[in-house]
């Protein structure tokens, strides 16, 4: 579907896109520009949170904003228009076909089809053809600071400086750089000229690893990691009404990551016949390996805790078990078998529930499984984990212990053939070498689909994990 459109050779629109996969609505949480201001290809203009996920979404093309459709807060459903530009600002010396004059309202045109040569992807047209003639455009990027500067002030954390010089104007040449605009965004903010990078991409398109490749060298500007967390703690309370003084009720929309959650747990409730089991296991070797991890060189830079040993457990049980990592096809009646652990970890966030994965987690080692945990966690927390990220789980680790909850009874994600649980590790009195002494024990829950996996199976994959954590050299006798 195509989010741009010509309502003449001056203005042009911009519509909501599909951010996430098939979703078909999404609300503006924040404009980071206002009419008046000066946009270029690939700048940010708002975040809008959809039902997975918060999106900012980068314009393709320059110009100066002359309306803004709709205000903060606004659902909007995927192909309307919510950003009007003029592209050629001052008149339109740049076009030959007469323009109507500035204070009047251009006349609404039917949307053209995509220009010859370009085909539509997430955010507007592909990159043109070389033989395609463009207009005058921006040759160089801003200095870093400048775009650090920049990119703060889209986000609403600083006010840019009038006397930031503007770039030089030239005619770019028919070689401009193939990147798609997220990308060009980066490289922005980065202060990396496209034009110094090697491309890997298909047909010579600049990926972001390319990006990040060139940037290595340089030392990323202290102040620009703080601007992601900031934005995070700006837009990440759910908006509710304002509650009114003696109210004895306050009714907030369902909407968002909300109405994602209600709606996928109605279904798999409804849908899936949930059976859960329970297994209390005593894990004080467990939390002594924890202590001792933290100490490894080998695991310096990198977050151990229980939740780690948990996952790793997990991802053995599945190898030794692995009929239990896999999905039921209702349309075609049958059971697809997963060879692939994409390890779900839930997290809760002041949007709500969100379930992020971590893609081919079987075939990571200890320390890398430790980092992309901690990604997940990081990005989850500052609200920006994207809709691919929580895309194709196939198992899933809920974490309740946090919450201090011995245990539960958690509903399967959708898609997915099995759930666990964790509950909070306590010091209890327990036998141990026929002798009563405090120990730390933990009760972990499995809820399963029983429509592919039977009692024995279940049983078999809690009873593994359990063994594993009470035994942890068993992660490597095991293994």
């Amino acid at each position: 579907m195509t989010t741009m459109t010509e309502t003449s050779a001056r203005f042009r629109e911009f519509k909501m896109p599909d951010v996430g996969e098939g979703l078909t609505e999404a609300e503006i949480l924040k404009w980071y520009v206002q009419p008046g201001d000066t946009v270029t290809d690939g700048q940010v203009v708002c975040e809008v949170e959809t039902a997975k996920a918060a999106v900012e979404l980068p314009i393709p093309f320059d110009g100066v904003v002359h309306e803004l459709r709709f205000p903060e807060g606004t659902t909007v459903d995927v192909g309307q228009v919510i950003i009007a530009v003029d592209v050629v600002p001052g008149g339109g010396e740049a076009v030959a076909e007469p323009v109507a004059p500035a204070a009047a309202e251009p006349e609404p045109a039917a949307e053209p089809e995509a220009p010859k040569g370009r085909q539509p992807v997430l955010v507007g047209y592909g990159v043109a053809e070389s033989s395609t003639k463009r207009r005058a455009r921006k040759s160089t990027e801003p200095p870093a600071a400048a775009a650090a500067a920049i990119q703060g002030e889209l986000n609403g954390h600083t006010t840019v400086a009038a006397d930031v010089p503007a770039p030089a104007t030239t005619v770019v040449p028919e070689s401009r750089p193939l990147a798609k605009p997220p990308v060009r965004k980066l490289a922005k903010d980065l202060g990396i000229d496209l034009a110094t990078v090697t491309p890997t991409g298909p047909g010579g398109i600049i990926t972001r690893e390319d990006v990040h490749a060139a940037a290595a060298p340089v030392p990323a500007p202290a102040s620009v990691p703080a601007a992601p967390a900031a934005v995070a703690e700006a837009v990440a309370v759910p908006v509710a009404a304002a509650p009114v003084p003696g109210a004895r009720e306050t009714r907030i929309p369902v909407k968002g990551v909300r109405k994602a959650i209600a709606q996928a747990m109605v279904g798999s409730a409804f849908t899936a016949p949930h059976v859960t089991e329970f297994v209390t296991v005593d894990v004080t070797r467990m939390m002594k390996l924890v202590a001792e991890l933290k100490e490894d060189k080998d695991m310096a830079g990198v977050r151990v805790n229980p939740l780690l040993i948990i996952a790793k457990a997990l991802l053995v049980a599945i190898k030794r078990n692995p009929e239990v990592n896999a999905a039921w096809d209702e349309a075609n009646q049958e059971i697809v078998q997963k060879h692939y652990v994409n390890l779900g970890i839930a997290a809760a966030t002041p949007r709500g529930l969100i379930v992020p994965n971590i893609k081919d987690a079987h075939d990571k080692t200890l320390p890398q499984l430790a980092a992309a945990l901690g990604e997940l966690v990081t990005t989850a927390r500052e609200g920006k984990t994207s809709p691919a990220a929580m895309a194709g789980g196939t198992v899933t680790i809920t974490n309740v212990g946090v919450f201090g909850v011995d245990t539960g009874t958690p509903i399967l994600n959708p898609g997915e053939s099995a759930i666990l649980a964790v509950g909070a590790i306590k010091l209890q009195p327990w036998v141990h070498k026929g002798k009563v002494k405090p120990r730390q024990v933990t009760t972990l829950a499995l809820s399963f689909d029983h429509r592919l996996v039977d009692g024995e199976l279940g049983s078999k994959v809690l009873a593994d994990v359990a063994a594993i954590l009470e035994q942890p050299k068993r992660l490597i006798t095991w293994a």
